[in-house]
């Protein structure tokens, strides 16, 4: 992961077609058209797993239906924790056959549509339920070597919580972390990154103008016309984190990703 970051790529995320879609190939070709234009980039592709809770297709079955290279770190694919076990290995084994080691491993969030893995499925003992932290276990020891596998850390939570569930993430095989999206600076992260001065972390920027929408992962609400330019925000983040690399989510393709380099050498 090191070597990837020291890329100066950007993490581009990619929703795939969720599975109730009625327009399936027109959706199948714009996320070969946004998967191969990262590739071209030198970026990495970020492919979300039921994102929302919302049942979508799986980045590894949609990248071998459309036939699509996989290049050496340029291809992240997020697993949560509502699987059955028999998909989750199904998953782990497209990933190694084509050579994806970068997970996201996170716990994901649920439906009345989705499975969840039980705790004895993965060998978890004294837990009523699969967090990241058992599931990152569960892979390291099943594929041990086969993945890097990075987690989520959130700095709106509250702060000695999180850092608490960061150090049994990275007990439990995390190599990696990507924050939560941040708003020019923020002093837990500020924080992480003194107190972790090896863990590679990542930085999320919320691309969107619809900076209410962050309201859910900031743990209050944001009014809908408070002033927000994403592009202006990625030049301050790059700017306070100059040694991370950054998360971009809800990019805009037609109207962000070609600013993408002019904003990087700003």
């Amino acid at each position: 992961m090191q070597e990837h970051l020291e890329t100066g790529s950007y993490h581009v995320e990619i929703l795939p077609p969720k599975q109730e879609t009625e327009k399936i190939y027109a959706d199948l070709d714009l996320f070969k058209n946004k998967y191969v234009r990262v590739m071209g980039s030198g970026y990495c592709a970020c492919i979300t797993d039921n994102a929302m809770g919302n049942l979508a297709f799986q980045g590894t079955e949609i990248i071998e239906e459309l036939e699509l290279e996989a290049p050496d770190r340029q291809v992240m694919i997020h697993l949560n924790t509502f699987h059955t076990k028999a998909d989750l290995h199904r998953i782990l084994d497209s990933c190694k056959s084509a050579g994806i080691r970068q997970l996201l491993v996170i716990t994901g969030d649920g439906s009345d549509r989705l499975p969840r893995l039980a705790p004895a499925e993965v060998g978890a003992e004294g837990v009523e339920a699969v967090t990241s932290v058992e599931l990152l276990k569960y892979i390291k020891e099943t594929y041990p070597g086969d993945f890097d596998l990075g987690v989520a850390f959130n700095p709106y939570e509250p702060e000695d919580h999180e850092f608490a569930k960061l150090d049994r993430k990275l007990a439990a095989g995390a190599t990696f972390a990507i924050t939560q999206p941040i708003i020019e600076r923020h002093p837990v992260v500020d924080r992480l990154l003194k107190e972790y001065p090896d863990l590679p972390v990542v930085i999320e920027a919320w691309m969107s103008k619809k900076i209410s929408l962050l309201s859910e992962a900031v743990g209050y609400e944001i009014p809908e016309d408070t002033p927000y330019d994403p592009m202006e925000n990625l030049k301050i983040l790059h700017k306070n984190y100059p040694n991370c690399e950054v998360y971009l989510s809800i990019l805009g393709f037609k109207t962000q990703y070609d600013r993408l380099p002019e904003v990087r050498n700003n």
